[in-house]
């Protein structure tokens, strides 16, 4: 099992609701392309689910 996630956001927030904005600047994100790597736990799934059309997830064991 994954301790890590790696989180790349891939598309643009121009134009998306508020609450995804804020979702998308929680997990840490703020360009375009940029990658972070947070812990994996239920909140971390949660809000990765909420904008997965926006991001690319990829589990490490980091």
């Amino acid at each position: 099992m994954a301790n890590k996630l790696e989180i790349t956001l891939t598309r643009s927030l121009i134009g998306r609701p508020k609450d995804q904005r804020v979702t998308v600047k929680t997990l840490g994100l703020r360009k375009m392309h940029q990658t972070v790597v947070k812990e994996d736990n239920d909140a971390m799934r949660g809000m990765v689910n909420k904008v997965s059309h926006l991001v690319d997830v990829k589990e490490t064991n980091a």
